[in-house]
């Protein structure tokens, strides 16, 4: 049997891995011949992670999801600590690299290179972070979890409504957000016109 919030889990990495690789192509292919839009979306995509993974997924993961598998698997709990850490590591980082973007949006190309080396770091730590979780912490889940604990994760992450999914009924201010960054997003990362880059 698939626990609600082990699908719910695992949908959200696979969306945020698709935002996180959508921004790795805007990063690559740059501002082009409209640099309104390019900066428009990759602030768009970033003050997503901001707000859904970071405030949302990651809480409910070390409040809920982390404790009791690292007291009933100590061979995962070294890996645990390690996530949570990074946890609060991607969080600062996100807001780090926003800061970067707007310094090169309005300080100019002096910038350019410093921003665009933080945001493939950080793609790169952000996809092994969730590999982690899913090849170790995600499978000690599914063994070692009561079904009390499914009951309060299935709860707490019902709740969640991340446009990126297509699952579930998206809370309208993301579901906005998320049109925004595909109807502007060019071609093909999403609908938006094609760009000279």
């Amino acid at each position: 049997m698939t626990h609600q919030s082990l699908q719910i889990i695992r949908d959200e990495h696979a969306a945020l891995a698709a935002m996180l690789r959508s921004l790795s192509m805007m990063v690559e292919r740059g501002p082009g011949d409209d640099p309104n839009a390019y900066f428009d979306v990759l602030r768009a995509m970033l003050f997503y992670i901001d707000e859904f993974p970071e405030k949302q997924h990651h809480p409910k993961e070390g409040a809920l999801l982390f404790p009791p598998i690292a007291k009933r698997d100590p061979a995962v709990a070294k890996t645990i600590a390690t996530l949570d850490a990074q946890h609060a590591r991607t969080e600062t980082w996100v807001r780090e690299l926003q800061h970067m973007l707007l310094a090169w949006e309005w300080l100019g190309d002096s910038r350019r290179a410093a921003f665009e080396q933080a945001a493939r770091d950080y793609v790169g730590y952000y996809l092994e972070h969730m590999r982690l979780e899913e090849v170790e912490v995600l499978p000690s889940a599914e063994h070692h979890l009561s079904e009390s604990d499914w009951k309060a994760l299935d709860e707490a992450f019902a709740q969640n409504r991340d446009p990126l999914t297509g699952k579930y009924p998206a809370d309208p201010a993301f579901d906005r957000l998320f049109t925004r960054i595909v109807m502007k997003a060019p071609a093909p990362i999403g609908l938006g016109p094609s760009t000279n880059t």
